[in-house]
C-alpha cells in the first residue's frame, strides 16, 4: 500500500523528505496529477501533496510580481490575478486544474510563449524542500535580481527529481483590453506555415499562433490577438492579409485554439509525439507526419518549433510511426519523446528513446541534489 503525505508547510514537506532519504523511501509528488502520465515511473513508496501549500502568499501589483504556493492551481491564480487587472501569461495544457508548481516541474509552456516568453523567463524565484531537510531559496521577489547562479531555471523541467517546489514568484503583466482572433483553411501544410510564420514575425505581434491537421485534408491556422483595441485590429488585418496571399479562407475562432491547446489531455489512447525541431524545418516535418496512417491529429506552434503528433490504431504501426518520428525529428538537428501512451504501449515505447544532449551532467546534478535517489525515480531518462 503506497503511504500519503500531506505536509502543511515548507518544512514539514522537507523533514518529510529527510525521513525518506534516511530510509531509501521512493517519493512521487502530486500537484493535481495532470502529468502523471509523463515519464516511464514504476511503483512508488510514498505520494506527497503539494495540495496545502497552496493560496497567494504576496501580490505586489505596482512590482508586477506575484509570490503564490506550488499548490495553487493555475486557473484560481488567473482569477486572482484578473480581480487587480492583471495575468500571468502562461496558458499551458490542463490550465483548469493544473498546479504552479506542476506546471514549473514540467516545464509546460502553451501558445503565449512566443509572445511572453517560456515558463523559465516569468519564474523569478522559488522555494524548494530538499532531500536533505532543507529549505532553500533561488531568485527573489523582484524582477531585477542579478545575485548569483540563477538556481530557478535548474528547477523548470526537473520533474520533482531535485525537490519539491514549495513556492514560487513569476512576472506578471496588465490585463489586456481587447481581444480578437481567426481560424484560417489552407490545402496545403506550406502555405499555412508560411502564413503562420509571417504573422507570428510581423510589426503587430499575435499573442498564439498555431497549425493544426485533423482529419481530412485540410490545414487550420488559429491566431488570437490581445492588447489595446487599435493593436489587435491592426494585428487581425495584417493577418487576414497574410492568409489572403496565400489562398487561405478566413472563419470565427470558436473554441478552436482552446481544443488545440489541450490535445496533450485528449490523447489518451495510441501514442503523443512531441518533438522540438529548428523553426524552418517544421513545415516538411508537419507534412512527412500527415502521411502517416496512424495520424489522429498533430498541432504544431510554428514560433517554437514544438511540434505534437497524436497516433491511434494498431499498436504494432502506431510504435513504428512514433519512432519514425522521433528519427526524423534528430535526423533534421531536433529531439523528442513520447509525451503519452496508452498503458498497452508503455512497455514498447520508452518516454526517452535515445539519452538527452548532456545526461552526464543532469547525472550529477541529480547526485547532489538527490544522493539516496528517491525522488520521481523514471521520471527523466535515468534512474
Amino acid at each position: 500500500m503506497i503511504a500519503r503525505a500531506v505536509p502543511a508547510d515548507a518544512t514539514e514537506c522537507a523533514l518529510i523528505l529527510a525521513e525518506a532519504s534516511r530510509d531509501r523511501h521512493t517519493v512521487r509528488i502530486i500537484g493535481s496529477g495532470t502529468k502523471s502520465y509523463v515519464g516511464d515511473v514504476g511503483p512508488t513508496d510514498l505520494e506527497l501533496s503539494t495540495s496545502h501549500l497552496a493560496g497567494v502568499i504576496d501580490h505586489v501589483p505596482a512590482d508586477l510580481t506575484v509570490t503564490v504556493g506550488a499548490g495553487i492551481r493555475v486557473a484560481e491564480l488567473s482569477a486572482a490575478l484578473a480581480r487587480a487587472g492583471q495575468f500571468l501569461p502562461l496558458d499551458p495544457p490542463h490550465a483548469d486544474q493544473a498546479t504552479v508548481g506542476g506546471v514549473i516541474a514540467a516545464n509546460s509552456n502553451g501558445f503565449w510563449r512566443a509572445r511572453y516568453g517560456a515558463v523559465r523567463d516569468l519564474l523569478i524565484g522559488t522555494r524548494i524542500a530538499l532531500a536533505d531537510g532543507t529549505v532553500a531559496r533561488a531568485g527573489g521577489r523582484v524582477v531585477k535580481n542579478v545575485a548569483g547562479y540563477d538556481l530557478d531555471k535548474l528547477l523548470v523541467g526537473s520533474f520533482g527529481t531535485l525537490g519539491v517546489i514549495v513556492e514560487a514568484t513569476f512576472k506578471v503583466l496588465p490585463a489586456p483590453v481587447a481581444s480578437s482572433g481567426l481560424l484560417a483553411r489552407f490545402a496545403r501544410s506550406a502555405d499555412a506555415f508560411a502564413a503562420a510564420n509571417a504573422v507570428a514575425r510581423g510589426a503587430s505581434r499575435v499573442e498564439a499562433c498555431v497549425v493544426e491537421w485533423g482529419e481530412g485534408p485540410t490545414w487550420r491556422l488559429a491566431l488570437q490577438a490581445r492588447g489595446s483595441g487599435p493593436t489587435v485590429e491592426r494585428a487581425v488585418a495584417d493577418a487576414r492579409r497574410e492568409i489572403a496571399a496565400r489562398q487561405g479562407s478566413t472563419h470565427e475562432l470558436g473554441n478552436s485554439l482552446a481544443a488545440m491547446r489541450e490535445l496533450p489531455a485528449r490523447a489518451m489512447d495510441g501514442a503523443l509525439v512531441r518533438v522540438s525541431l529548428p523553426i524552418a524545418a517544421a513545415s516538411a516535418f508537419a507534412e512527412t507526419a500527415a502521411r502517416l496512417e496512424t495520424l489522429a491529429a498533430l498541432v504544431a506552434d510554428p514560433a517554437s518549433g514544438v511540434v505534437r503528433a497524436h497516433l491511434v490504431g494498431d499498436d504494432d504501426a502506431v510504435v513504428r510511426d512514433a519512432e519514425a518520428l522521433l528519427l526524423a525529428a534528430r535526423v533534421i538537428g531536433g529531439n523528442g519523446r513520447i509525451e503519452r501512451r496508452a498503458e498497452p504501449l508503455r512497455s514498447r515505447l520508452p518516454t526517452w528513446p535515445t539519452p538527452p544532449n548532456g545526461d552526464f551532467l543532469m547525472r550529477r546534478i541529480k547526485d547532489a541534489f538527490d544522493p539516496a535517489g528517491i525522488l520521481e525515480p523514471g521520471r527523466l531518462a535515468f534512474p
